[in-house]
């Protein structure tokens, strides 16, 4: 058990809670570069998740080099023991004191606070700061602590406002803990798409392109392709009619669709032209409500699956941009489902299942991956959304009964809903513990009204079709940097941008090997001869750098008994097998899956 202060100068005891151990380990930061810079003024330190920081305003900047005389100073605060006490202060009162310290940043947040508004403050040794607590009673209960980094952020978040300094750290209760955790931030790193789509040339950026804008180099845009090609195989084979529309719209569509109200903030800016206010589209629903409507359907029509790979534009900040995770132009996998009111049920089952499809069955994710959201509309929000409760009601209620008729665990959130309605979303839990959001499945009520799409019904009359928005992989961007820290870059062999690579002992096996290389070409079988007058051990290594699933190292031998010698990516060396045993082998692994 440890030992707790409340707001109230309350002491209790209870299990250890990592979040206060973390908040109390900021207090100590923050006090000690008070000792060190005491003309310093400090701003807020929240603990966070796997941590804590503090922003300062000190002059002169913090450096990478003070944080080890930061952390030896905490060293010395957790060494003296201090007690940690709570006392209150009325509003005015706190002020005062605020001010009195030089603390104009305490200030501020106080006085955004009502009037009457008792405040709690928590004092150890001579550091007192504006706190709602719990703390740890005493400074000794922080015992393995490291600071991380230093970096700029706004004060309040607002980038009109001055750029403190943010310094990051974490704390643990043992130095086991601190080491697994450090442990994982070193596999984060190495798993970055950014880096590992560098190291594999997969994509670059430039500044003369732009933020947000990433240039797919031909590695990596063979894994797009391949991936574009295998999603849309399968929507084929389950009856979406692909189509194209332009990535340029007049203003007045998004009027209609009511992305203008909703959501022009993420676009582009408009651009007159031959008298029309045309704007980069940031999603294509809109353009296939338009498709849908071009010609008279039957309730004997549908459902109709409208799909396209699409490329939309959204105006990131340049500080959000990611690599391929977070871009200004995406190509998105996306389809509308028109249905009748009674197809609901089917249709949204077959779009889960398409993703079970995709995801646990081609590329292997387990069941305690995925987690399904429900994602609802804020109710206390509802300017963020289409003003229509009695949709709203409906849709939300048809997805929940849906969840449950299929017998599949979920979990609601409010203020998840896109503005037009609720909808499913999978969290996937990826390789670095992140719950990430890639497939959706999304019900609509309100665009089929807005766009005034219908349907002749079997009684002669006209009917209002409903609408399933949904995306499998997402965007090809976002999969990709997904799929790329997931597998670290060793994509499966179907995936792989080189699936093998062919590695000649001396000049006189190329002939053989161009020959082997003709057999695996003729398969479909991405393939390359290494021919350069390295040492094979460099080749090998060079290889296995590339993440090539396969290596056919051929020789004297080889060439005499019409054999490769297999090294695999994955189980190493499978000695020496015979050219067509090998075909055989690949061919089920490079087919793209169905």
């Amino acid at each position: 058990m440890s030992k707790y202060v409340n707001s109230n100068n309350e002491i209790y005891e209870a299990d250890l809670d990592l979040n206060v151990l973390r908040h109390t380990a900021s207090h100590i930061m923050a006090q000690a570069i008070k000792r060190l810079y005491p003309n310093a003024k400090l701003a807020i330190g929240p603990f966070i998740e796997n941590g804590f920081y503090y922003d300062i305003d000190v002059e002169p900047k913090l450096v990478e080099a003070d944080i080890e005389k930061i952390e030896a100073e905490m060293k010395k605060i957790i060494k003296e023991n201090l007690k940690v006490e709570a006392f209150k202060l009325p509003r005015e009162e706190a002020i005062k004191f605020m001010k009195e310290r030089n603390e104009p940043y305490k200030v501020e947040l106080i006085e955004d606070l009502p009037e009457d508004e008792e405040l709690s403050f928590f004092k150890q040794g001579e550091f007192v700061d504006l706190c709602t607590g719990p703390h740890m009673l005493y400074t000794k209960a922080v015992k393995v602590f490291k600071i991380m980094n230093i970096t700029g952020a706004y004060w309040r978040g607002d980038e009109k406002n001055k750029m403190l300094q943010r310094v990051y750290a974490t704390a643990f209760d043992t130095k086991e803990g601190l080491e697994n955790y450090l442990q994982q931030l070193e596999d984060a790193k190495q798993r970055d798409h950014r880096k590992i789509g560098k190291d594999l040339e997969l994509f670059m950026t430039h500044e003369l392109v732009g933020s947000g804008l990433p240039l797919y180099l031909p590695n990596g845009a063979t894994v797009r392709r391949i991936l574009e090609r295998y999603i849309q195989d399968k929507e084929l084979r389950l009856g979406y009619k692909h189509v194209y529309t332009p990535s340029l719209a007049n203003v007045a569509l998004y009027k209609t669709s009511g992305h203008w109200d909703h959501y022009k903030d993420d676009m582009f800016p408009v651009m007159e032209m031959d008298n029309e206010s045309m704007v980069l589209r940031p999603m294509n629903c809109p353009h296939h409500m338009l498709i849908y409507k071009s010609k008279l359907r039957s309730y004997r029509d549908l459902p109709i699956r409208i799909a396209e790979l699409a490329h939309d534009f959204r105006y990131e900040a340049s500080g959000s941009v990611c690599g391929l995770e977070r871009v200004r132009e995406m190509c998105q996998n996306d389809s509308h489902l028109f249905v009748r009111p009674d197809q609901i049920k089917e249709e949204v089952g077959k779009v889960l299942n398409l993703i079970f499809d995709v995801y646990q069955k081609d590329f292997g994710f387990p069941d305690s991956a995925f987690k399904f959201r429900l994602s609802l509309r804020d109710k206390n929000n509802k300017e963020k959304y289409i003003d229509n409760d009695e949709m709203w009601e409906t849709a939300e209620s048809q997805l929940r009964e849906i969840l449950k008729e299929l017998n599949i665990d979920f979990y609601e959130a409010e203020g998840e809903a896109a503005f037009y309605g609720p909808k499913i979303d999978i969290q996937i839990k990826t390789a670095l513990n992140h719950d990430v959001t890639i497939p959706t499945c999304q019900l609509d009520f309100a665009l089929p009204e807005r766009f005034d799409l219908n349907y002749i019904g079997e009684d002669g009359k006209e009917h209002r079709p409903v609408v399933i928005h949904r995306a499998i992989l997402g965007s090809s961007d976002r999969f990709m940097s997904f799929l790329i820290e997931e597998t670290k870059g060793a994509f499966p062999t179907w995936l792989a941008p080189l699936q093998v690579k062919i590695l000649t002992i001396a000049d006189r096996h190329i002939e053989y090997a161009d020959k082997v290389e003709e057999k695996l070409e003729r398969m479909g079988v991405r393939v390359e001869v290494d021919c350069r007058e390295e040492k094979m051990g460099y080749k090998i290594r060079e290889a296995q750098l590339q993440k090539i699933p396969y290596m056919l190292v051929v020789g004297d031998k080889e060439v005499e008994e019409n054999k490769v010698s297999v090294r695999s990516r994955e189980k190493g060396d499978l000695g020496s097998i015979d050219v067509e045993e090998f075909l055989n082998k690949i061919k089920d692994e490079a087919k793209i899956p169905e």
